[in-house]
């Protein structure tokens, strides 16, 4: 039996119920009433001591009369973060980061927030899974044994509010938001109505004192944060951690930003000091050959503002009656069509063979322009010969068998010439003009169809 504080919601219709029942009295929908604190009596503030971080009434005013002015950013000293970030921590900002378990969101904050606090900015580091002696032990891990963090062992959401009023930090670590539960509640932390409660009363805090919050949030078997989708909109910034436990890389991307650009990645290492920043991200997702192989081919795909090289390995084998296609890192319906536009428009048939497509180092290709590259790696292993060493490829491939251009093309090219790649196919439309002297030592031969690729490809060997 719930409180007298407390009344349950329902998340269809918002019809409430004095107490839990499995079909909503109003709209008889069924499992959708969730706990939520009732509404304050007269003269009573429903957030207790927290009323005096409340902001105050603003008045309306015209967008023209409305000064515009820069968000003041605050550099973490980490390279990578700061890029997906936009710059670095903003003012009153509140950034939900990510992650699988072990995959290192703890330890890269804890480098974030040391280095904050060496740069002089009052930071507080609140841990609700570990004890201070277990943060502590971690530091010294990562050579920071004469750290000056705050660190507050704390999961209830009244008293680390009320230690972000009295300290007023900068920064606030708040790792992390499942295991903090408020008194408002009577349902267990982790559950849908506390973190909600919990995520919007830290949000009010960021945004009325100005501290940056940062919120470390649970994921799903399916990779997804934990908890009610609504969380992801209340904040500012979203981060998800991605990459292989198994593996000394790790990627994070940004999926929504207010301050910065989405999409946005950034490239770490995991070494016995921490996550260290990746200077040259393209050497993770190529394959050291010692000398061309059949099946492979490079692609230049972009991640935010970030131009990235990426193996494309195929391998195509004898499949018999009911042949198999399986993609890792690219969607597998687009890998039916590619074959499809293959054999009607370049008569390459695949129909009874195996066809195996990987995007090497782990990474996850959401645009289409590798279409091009996929089908250069599958004819090249059904062939069995190589492509030229330093070849690379990029476009989207239509139906119609056209090569389409890809967005922000020259880029794409001129981070291939600076890795030193000497022959590009490209769409004709990300050419670049005769007299440009950026791609020196990169030969560029544009296409309109595929079967122009094919012909190039063939003309190379």
């Amino acid at each position: 039996m719930a409180k007298d504080k407390s009344i349950f919601t329902c998340t269809e219709c918002g019809g409430t119920s004095a107490r839990w029942m499995g079909k909503c009295p109003s709209c008889n929908a069924w499992n959708t009433l969730i706990e939520a604190s009732a509404e304050p009596a007269a003269g009573k503030n429903r957030f207790g001591s927290v009323h005096a971080s409340l902001a105050p009434t603003s008045e309306v005013l015209p967008l023209s009369q409305i000064e515009a002015a820069d968000f003041e950013r605050h550099p973490t000293g980490i390279d990578e973060l700061d890029r997906v970030l936009g710059g670095g921590m903003v003012e009153g900002g509140v950034v939900l980061i990510g992650g699988d378990p072990g995959i290192g969101k703890s330890t890269l904050l804890l480098q974030a927030v040391d280095a904050l606090q060496r740069s002089g900015m009052n930071t507080l580091y609140v841990t609700g899974e570990e004890s201070g002696a277990q943060v502590a032990m971690r530091s010294r891990r990562l050579g920071l044994p004469d750290s000056l963090v705050p660190v507050l062992p704390e999961i209830q959401l009244e008293k680390i509010l009320h230690t972000l009023q009295s300290r007023k930090p900068n920064i606030a670590i708040i790792d992390s938001i499942q295991t903090v539960y408020s008194d408002q509640l009577t349902s267990a932390p982790g559950s849908v109505a506390q973190v909600r409660e919990c995520a919007a009363h830290l949000t009010r805090t960021a945004k009325s004192t100005g501290t940056t919050i940062v919120l470390v949030g649970h994921v799903t078997k399916e990779g997804a944060l934990a908890g009610p989708r609504v969380l992801e909109h209340m904040v500012d910034t979203v981060l998800y951690f991605e990459g292989d436990t198994h593996s000394n890389f790790r990627l994070i991307r940004a999926i929504k930003n207010r301050f910065g650009a989405v999409n946005e990645i950034g490239v770490f290492a995991m070494t016995e000091k921490g996550l260290k920043g990746v200077s040259n991200p393209s050497a993770i997702f190529l394959s050291q050959h010692t000398e061309p192989v059949p099946g492979s081919c490079v692609m230049v795909t972009l991640e935010g503002s970030r131009p990235l090289l990426v193996e494309i390995q195929a391998l195509v084998d004898s499949g018999g009656p009911s042949p198999r296609r399986l993609s890792v890192g690219l969607e597998r319906d687009r890998l039916a069509m590619l074959l499809a536009v293959l054999h009607r428009h370049a008569g390459v048939a695949c129909m009874d063979q195996d066809v195996f497509v990987n995007a090497v180092g782990g990474v996850h290709i959401r645009e289409p322009a590798a279409d091009l590259a996929v089908m250069l790696a599958i004819t090249s292993s059904l062939r069995g010969k190589p492509l030229p060493k330093g070849f690379i490829a990029f476009g989207e491939v239509g139906l119609a068998g056209e090569v389409r251009p890809a967005p922000r093309g020259q880029d794409r090219l001129k981070e291939a010439a600076k890795l030193g790649f000497k022959v590009a196919v490209v769409p004709k439309a990300n050419a670049p003009k005769k007299n440009d002297k950026s791609f020196e030592g990169l030969t560029i031969y544009p296409v309109d169809r595929i079967e122009e690729a094919m012909q190039v490809v063939r003309g190379l060997d």
